[in-house]
């Protein structure tokens, strides 16, 4: 456990970089160009489907502001999707602390950037067990590991980090960022953090539920002993 603690922080974060990967796209056609107008050099990280979503969105503009986290992180995606952000240097740019001179001094000698917002939200599991026959292996491969550990990771880091889960408060931050010269308030960030650690919860709390219902001989009856 960290015994480092934190006496300095900014109220008021200039959103710069934005790591995105949502399941809920609704929204993004507003938020992500409303993002870029009110800082034009804002830089995006984002996989899969939310990237071509962006992309989609920005058009030409998305050559300036939008990358790939792999070419970001200099890491191609495990075959699958399996592995996309769970990386070094996206965890050293959330989790880093402004006013820490060893955090600041890692984010140079790596070549990272501080992540100041996140999108973030999880595929609902409860969908994912709805299904008739669904079986134990299908459920464990829908487990999400990356979006979770996002989402954690930046409602952790609230003294300089948003983390966004849910589309309804793209408004409020908009409305924020443009009162502010692009930046999210102390305020605004903790009470997305609550929500943050909520969604995660909900979503926990569902597979742990789920596997709790299940037999050992509903496990077993899915592989080759």
């Amino acid at each position: 456990m960290s015994m480092n603690v934190v006496e300095r922080i900014d109220d008021f974060v200039k959103v710069r970089h934005v790591l995105a990967s949502v399941f809920d796209k609704s929204g993004l056609e507003t938020f992500i160009p409303e993002l870029v107008r009110i800082n034009p050099g804002i830089k995006i990280f984002s996989t899969g489907g939310t990237y071509k979503k962006i992309k989609e969105i920005l058009g030409e503009k998305a050559d300036s502001c939008l990358m790939q986290v792999s070419d970001y992180t200099g890491q191609p995606e495990t075959q699958g999707g399996l592995v996309k952000t769970l990386d070094f240097k996206i965890y050293l740019g959330l989790l880093t602390e402004t006013y820490n001179d060893a955090h600041n001094s890692d984010i140079q000698r790596t070549g990272s950037v501080h992540i100041d917002l996140t999108l973030c939200n999880l595929y609902p599991f409860k969908d994912t067990i709805s299904k008739s026959g669904v079986t134990v292996e299908m459920a464990r491969g829908n487990i999400d590991i990356g979006g979770p550990c996002m989402i954690r990771a930046s409602a952790k880091n609230f003294i300089r980090v948003a983390s966004v889960v849910d589309p309804s408060d793209y408004s409020a931050i908009l409305s924020e960022m443009t009162s502010n010269d692009g930046a999210i308030s102390l305020q605004l960030r903790y009470r997305l953090a609550q929500k943050a650690f909520d969604h995660t919860a909900v979503y926990d709390r569902t597979i742990s539920d789920f596997l709790d219902s299940r037999p050992l001989d509903e496990v077993t009856e899915c592989y080759n002993l």
